[in-house]
């Protein structure tokens, strides 16, 4: 099985250099193909089968870099336009921007060009070692790396490694797992995560950084130390994010054998003006995303409940719906059918639970 390790790199001035000189490469051949895939297609409306090998007699500083890296941008590059014409929700291929664009490249490795010792890892094209900061060791082959620069200035790596993940031990725990906006999760045995709601905390500072940042002069030093801070706190809120919804998974993995959450559409309930800042803060798409890649790996079993299961309508004692429980409004309710007192959330969860037995 292929997992990915991510691993903070810290390169001197020349890998600095070559890096990012790599990186403008990749994004060029990428940009250059699809231009001129798109000017053959005008011409003859046929497809251009181009490859960077052809560019660098043209452009000879290409081959400074590493071909490999060039070689997967062409291969993005293909995915794109296949992905574009067997997938109607794919859109045609985008040129990257170096403002807008991951600034990321892609290498292999090719008997043993990468590799890791004594807290430096090799790549390939680069003479000198990267210094690594390796917080966890993996035992594997290592397929390819990704070499990424942020928007503040930091250097990533990250590792494709193939390698053999051991399912945990068996549980018999079973849990129904509702999501919501004022707890992020409530699950049926009793476990409630309030919302940490990250933004709504740093939501003044990072304000305050835009407009420091929108009276700054185009071009000027002082606009790039502001453009810096500001992406350093969106850098943060970011890691928040992200360090609460893997803590989190990964704690209701270990402790459940099977676990059912709701078949949220969130690009639905964003349309709703009044809640899509607290639904698009919440990330739960991500969530679901890493329970279910988390569920595989470890042996246990996901069950995302059907779109049309109205889980905080139906009672969980008796099976009565109650169609008042749509307004959101409504956090407690009695049964008329069985006189149980529910609470909104908690009866989701339990029905919710009810589709794992």
């Amino acid at each position: 099985m292929l997992k990915a390790y991510k691993y903070r790199l810290y390169p001197d001035k020349e890998q600095i250099e070559f890096i990012n000189k790599t990186i403008g490469c990749a994004r060029f051949i990428y940009n250059k193909m699809l231009g001129d895939k798109i000017e053959y297609y005008k011409e003859t409306k046929k497809m251009l089968k181009n490859t960077p090998s052809q560019y660098k007699k043209e452009y000879e500083w290409l081959k400074e870099v590493d071909s490999l890296a060039l070689a997967n941008a062409q291969m993005n590059l293909d995915k794109a336009y296949k992905n574009f014409f067997r997938d109607t929700k794919a859109g045609f291929p985008k040129f990257k921007s170096k403002k807008k664009s991951s600034n990321s490249y892609t290498t292999n490795n090719q008997k043993g060009t990468v590799y890791i010792e004594n807290g430096y890892i090799k790549v390939p094209k680069l003479k000198t070692k990267i210094r690594i900061k390796q917080h966890r060791n993996f035992v594997g082959e290592i397929k390819s790396c990704t070499i990424s620069k942020t928007k503040t200035n930091k250097y990533y790596i990250s590792i494709l490694v193939d390698i053999d993940i051991k399912p945990l031990p068996k549980r018999d725990n079973k849990v129904g797992i509702d999501l919501g906006l004022k707890e992020f999760t409530i699950c049926s045995d009793g476990y409630r995560v309030p919302n940490p709601k990250f933004l709504r905390s740093t939501e003044k500072c990072i304000k305050f950084l835009q407009r420091s940042l929108s009276r700054k002069q185009k071009g000027s030093s002082n606009r790039d130390k502001a453009r810096l801070k500001l992406a350093k706190a969106y850098e943060k809120l970011t890691n928040q994010r992200k360090d609460f919804l893997h803590k989190l998974s990964a704690k209701l993995i270990n402790e459940n054998q099977v676990l059912v959450i709701e078949d949220l559409k969130v690009s639905n309930m964003v349309k709703n003006h009044k809640l899509a800042k607290a639904i698009s803060e919440v990330s739960w798409y991500e969530f679901r995303t890493l329970l279910t890649y988390k569920a595989q790996w470890y042996g246990r079993e996901l069950i995302i409940a059907p779109g049309n299961y109205a889980s905080s309508q139906l009672c969980h004692v008796c099976g009565y719906k109650n169609a008042d429980v749509k307004n959101l409004g409504l956090r407690a309710w009695k049964c008329p059918c069985c006189n149980t007192e529910h609470d909104r959330d908690m009866n989701a969860s339990y029905n919710l639970l009810k589709l794992a037995i």
